[in-house]
């Protein structure tokens, strides 16, 4: 069955994931290990935030053009640009956790999980915005998109990373 919510959760999912990614810090050389050229990182889990940029720079580029909005629309659409544009989040630093006690550890975590639930439901929030603001025509689209970059991409291999439902590795048989 159809269930926008879904959509909207599973796009906004996707979104999350790559202003997670681009939050991470690259790792620090060990001091006298050999530094290593950047063209030499290339495709070894090092995290390039201009391509990334740019990579989505092109995305929503095309996904506007696909969804045909009229300048009544722009506004709607800028703001939900604007909201899903990653901000930093703060890191913990490793000697200030050390130094306090568990129930402290506890409330610090508590308080940076809350500054990223804020920013889920900002982005959450202008995703609604544009929505309303699309033809019934544009919505389909938008949801066909949205899920195609969120959880639809798996479904034409089978499922979640490739593997049939029960057939997952480890995954023994349901009753």
């Amino acid at each position: 069955m159809f269930n926008p919510n879904r959509i909207l959760v599973a796009g906004l999912l996707a979104t999350l994931g790559f202003a997670a990614t681009a939050q991470t810090a690259p790792a620090q050389p060990a001091p006298g290990a050999p530094s290593v050229a950047p063209a030499s990182r290339e495709g070894h889990g090092r995290f390039d935030r201009a391509r990334m940029q740019e990579r989505m720079s092109r995305y929503f580029a095309t996904f506007k053009q696909k969804l045909q909005l009229s300048p009544g629309q722009e506004a709607a659409w800028n703001s939900y640009l604007a909201a899903l544009q990653p901000t930093p989040m703060q890191r913990p630093d490793r000697a200030e956790i050390a130094r306090l006690s568990t129930p402290e550890r506890i409330d610090r975590m508590r308080t940076l999980r809350a500054a990223r639930m804020a920013e889920m439901d900002k982005r959450g929030d202008a995703t609604k915005t544009l929505y309303a603001a699309l033809t019934p025509e544009q919505k389909k689209t938008f949801d066909a998109e949205t899920l195609r970059r969120g959880w639809g991409h798996h479904a034409g291999r089978g499922g979640h990373h490739g593997h049939e439902r029960g057939d997952r590795p480890g995954a023994g048989p349901r009753g």
